[in-house]
Protein backbone atom coordinates (compact mmCIF):
# COMPACT_ATOMS: atom_id res chain seq x y z
CA UNK A 1 0.00 0.00 0.00
CA UNK A 2 2.78 2.27 0.96
CA UNK A 3 4.99 1.52 -2.27
CA UNK A 4 1.79 2.02 -4.34
CA UNK A 5 0.89 5.48 -2.46
CA UNK A 6 4.55 6.80 -3.35
CA UNK A 7 4.35 5.70 -6.77
CA UNK A 8 1.51 7.22 -7.29
CA UNK A 9 2.30 10.43 -5.50
CA UNK A 10 5.66 10.81 -7.36
CA UNK A 11 4.06 9.88 -10.71
CA UNK A 12 0.94 12.64 -10.34
CA UNK A 13 1.90 14.60 -7.92
CA UNK A 14 5.29 15.11 -9.34
CA UNK A 15 4.00 17.09 -12.08
CA UNK A 16 2.51 19.53 -9.50
CA UNK A 17 4.56 19.77 -6.86
CA UNK A 18 7.10 22.39 -7.12
CA UNK A 19 7.95 23.52 -3.97
CA UNK A 20 9.11 21.27 -1.00
CA UNK A 21 6.49 23.44 1.29
CA UNK A 22 4.07 22.39 -0.83
CA UNK A 23 5.70 18.51 -0.77
CA UNK A 24 5.65 18.17 2.73
CA UNK A 25 2.25 19.62 3.40
CA UNK A 26 0.56 16.98 1.40
CA UNK A 27 3.14 14.39 3.09
CA UNK A 28 2.17 15.77 6.18
CA UNK A 29 -1.74 15.11 5.98
CA UNK A 30 -0.58 11.33 5.21
CA UNK A 31 1.47 11.14 8.19
CA UNK A 32 -1.79 12.40 9.95
CA UNK A 33 -3.83 10.09 8.74
CA UNK A 34 -1.25 7.42 9.38
CA UNK A 35 -0.31 6.23 5.96
CA UNK A 36 3.05 7.08 6.25
CA UNK A 37 5.73 7.37 9.31
CA UNK A 38 8.24 10.47 10.05
CA UNK A 39 11.22 8.19 8.20
CA UNK A 40 9.12 7.88 5.45
CA UNK A 41 7.50 11.19 5.27
CA UNK A 42 11.20 13.24 4.92
CA UNK A 43 12.36 10.30 2.33
CA UNK A 44 8.58 11.30 0.09
CA UNK A 45 8.94 14.92 0.50
CA UNK A 46 12.91 14.60 -1.14
CA UNK A 47 11.59 12.62 -3.94
CA UNK A 48 8.60 14.41 -4.48
CA UNK A 49 10.40 17.59 -4.69
CA UNK A 50 13.52 15.86 -7.12
CA UNK A 51 11.01 14.39 -9.30
CA UNK A 52 8.49 18.28 -9.78
CA UNK A 53 12.21 19.74 -10.16
CA UNK A 54 13.27 16.94 -12.69
CA UNK A 55 9.75 17.92 -14.67
CA UNK A 56 10.18 21.43 -14.68
CA UNK A 57 13.16 20.77 -16.87
CA UNK A 58 11.65 18.87 -19.11
CA UNK A 59 8.82 20.75 -19.34
CA UNK A 60 10.66 24.42 -19.89
CA UNK A 61 12.52 22.72 -22.29
CA UNK A 62 9.66 21.48 -24.02
CA UNK A 63 8.10 24.89 -24.24
CA UNK A 64 11.04 26.35 -25.47
CA UNK A 65 12.03 23.83 -28.46
CA UNK A 66 7.85 24.36 -29.18
CA UNK A 67 8.58 28.16 -29.13
CA UNK A 68 11.47 27.64 -31.70
CA UNK A 69 9.96 25.70 -33.76
CA UNK A 70 6.68 27.95 -33.84
CA UNK A 71 8.88 31.33 -34.81
CA UNK A 72 10.53 28.98 -37.45
CA UNK A 73 7.33 28.49 -38.87
CA UNK A 74 6.21 32.35 -38.52
CA UNK A 75 9.61 33.14 -40.57
CA UNK A 76 10.23 36.06 -37.99
CA UNK A 77 13.93 37.38 -37.60
CA UNK A 78 15.69 36.52 -34.95
CA UNK A 79 18.30 38.38 -32.79
CA UNK A 80 21.18 37.03 -34.51
CA UNK A 81 19.57 38.43 -37.73
CA UNK A 82 18.76 41.14 -36.36
CA UNK A 83 22.32 42.11 -35.34
CA UNK A 84 23.41 41.00 -38.93
CA UNK A 85 21.33 43.34 -40.91
CA UNK A 86 22.68 46.40 -37.79
CA UNK A 87 26.36 45.30 -38.95
CA UNK A 88 25.50 45.57 -42.24
CA UNK A 89 23.82 48.95 -42.11
CA UNK A 90 26.74 50.21 -40.55
CA UNK A 91 29.15 48.73 -42.73
CA UNK A 92 27.29 50.49 -45.75
CA UNK A 93 26.93 53.52 -44.24
CA UNK A 94 30.23 53.75 -43.22
CA UNK A 95 31.27 53.34 -46.43
CA UNK A 96 29.08 55.93 -47.81
CA UNK A 97 30.74 58.64 -45.37
CA UNK A 98 34.24 57.60 -46.30
CA UNK A 99 35.72 60.33 -48.57
CA UNK A 100 36.92 58.69 -51.99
Amino acid sequence: MKNMIKKGMALGLGLVVASKEQAKKMVDELVKKGELSREESKELVDQLVQKGNETQKELDQMVSKRIKELFGELNLASKDDIKRLEQRLDQLENRENKPD
